[in-house]
């Protein structure tokens, strides 16, 4: 019979180097969704989903056919091949927002709860773009993918 070692040096103890603890029932207990207070407007929260591998595929099916055209039109010389492109890379980060948002906390718009919809209509313009950047961070996204 093999023989492993045990991944815990001498002297450590679980949780140290990147274990997890798991709690004295014996479940190991995950959070799909995580809250973040926004830098962007004090008093705001917002959860958004983790990501997960049928999240991670609903996600690529849904930005697969326009990415593939905004790359076309993004090397395109023309000016209005450039403003397409750009409308295209807004027009995913929408869909980056109604995806991963799931709920935001502390903020009204005209009067009504914020909901990923009115947020993209009507909300602050900084605001939407922290929940899509923490989104993007969320799917693994680099500082320049999250830009683009």
């Amino acid at each position: 019979m093999m023989k492993f070692m045990s991944r815990l040096g001498k002297g450590r103890s679980p949780g140290e180097a990147g274990e997890r603890s798991v709690p004295n029932n014996g479940a190991f207990h995950y959070g799909s969704v995580v809250s973040i207070d926004s830098k962007a407007a004090p008093g705001v929260s917002f959860a958004i989903h983790r990501m997960s591998f049928g999240r991670r595929m609903d996600l690529s099916r849904r930005v697969r056919e326009i990415s593939r055209k905004g790359a076309f039109l993004e090397a395109g010389t023309e000016v209005h091949e450039k403003i397409e492109a750009n409308i295209m890379a807004q027009e995913i980060d929408a869909m980056y927002l109604q995806w991963g948002l799931v709920s935001i906390e502390g903020l009204m718009i005209d009067g009504e709860l914020a909901t990923a919809a009115r947020l993209l209509d009507k909300g602050p313009e900084h605001l939407t773009r922290e929940i899509v950047s923490a989104i993007k961070e969320q799917c693994g996204l680099s500082e320049p993918e999250r830009k683009n």
